[in-house]
């Protein structure tokens, strides 16, 4: 039969090694998960910034498609408006 002791000592040689093993596993998940956080944020962040770069290109890209587009008719017109202005000659300011 087996004595009080020889209890206590398997307690102690299992038991503790346990409780110690299951200490370390929790700070262990517990850093991952803070990591885990970091990384998330970071990850949205970026996004924010992507998407924030993809409305300046859309907004590009609805331009260049106007101006493709239209013919040519508002574009040759603008043109020709530019033509009928005086040139800049010698540091004049055309008003």
């Amino acid at each position: 039969m087996i004595g009080p002791g020889e209890v206590m000592v398997a307690l102690i040689v299992i038991g503790l090694p346990t409780i110690m093993l299951g200490l370390a596993f929790r700070r262990f998940f517990r850093l991952k998960e803070k990591q885990l956080e970091v990384d998330a944020m970071l990850a949205a962040e970026k996004a924010a910034q992507y998407a924030s770069r993809s409305t300046e290109l859309e907004a590009r890209v609805r331009v260049l498609e106007k101006i493709a587009t239209d013919q040519g008719i508002e574009t040759a017109a603008q043109i020709e408006a530019l033509r009928d202005r005086p040139a800049i000659t010698g540091g004049d300011k055309v008003q």
